[in-house]
């Protein structure tokens, strides 16, 4: 649930505090980049 008002009026990632924010994942909608284009599981059907 997002918490802050600066994520909620614009989001983490247009937040100006954003690159020293602790808490930006916990109260915030902060995701890294990793996570938000995260691979398919690879098939292991052996085909």
């Amino acid at each position: 649930m997002t918490l802050c008002p600066g994520a909620i009026a614009i989001g983490c990632k247009k937040c100006p505090v954003v690159g020293f924010c602790p808490l930006r994942s916990v109260i915030g909608n902060y995701k890294p980049e990793e996570a938000a284009q995260a691979k398919p599981p690879a098939d292991k059907t052996g085909q």
